[in-house]
């Protein structure tokens, strides 16, 4: 006796239902490559601070179409920032004790505030993407129609 299994007769939900879901590994490693977490396809950046609308190869939306979805994204940014600052404040404590040179290591600190986030940033962006994909496989509604041609780059100033 064969399970038969009812599919949607939607074309997006067919596509929900046979895009592939990597594992948690396979998600983030992708992420991190600063590829599409599902698929791998790339360019999913316009630049280093705009990730596209949706992946070029499947369709996957880059935001899950949910307000304040990139909130998960700063959190990890901010939490990464905040430890580097830690561990760089605490091991020139630790190796100059005790006599800290405390201008140096306070300009040292700041410049990491300011440079981490930015070299981070669309790392971020997609790890979260694939911690997300993990735990919530793409829906139809993650797949509609690529919305490329809706976005328009940002005007450069003259």
């Amino acid at each position: 006796m064969s399970s038969h299994r009812r599919r949607p007769t939607a074309p997006l939900a067919d596509r929900a239902d046979t895009l592939p879901v990597p594992g948690a590994r396979t998600l983030l490693a992708r992420a991190l490559r600063l590829r599409c977490p599902s698929c791998a396809g790339r360019p999913v950046l316009f630049s280093w601070f705009t990730v596209a609308p949706s992946c070029p190869a499947c369709g996957l939306h880059m935001d899950r179409d949910e307000p304040g979805y990139w909130i998960g994204s700063y959190t990890i940014n901010l939490f990464v920032t905040e430890a580097v600052f830690a561990l760089v404040f605490l091991a020139g404590l630790l190796l100059t004790w005790p006599e800290v040179p405390w201008t140096g290591l306070t300009v040292l600190c700041a410049a990491l505030a300011v440079l981490i986030p930015v070299l981070i940033f669309p790392h971020t962006k997609l790890l979260y993407l694939a911690i997300d994909l993990a735990f919530r496989p793409p829906e139809p509604k993650d797949l509609e129609s690529p919305r490329e041609g809706q976005f328009t780059r940002p005007a450069s100033p003259r």
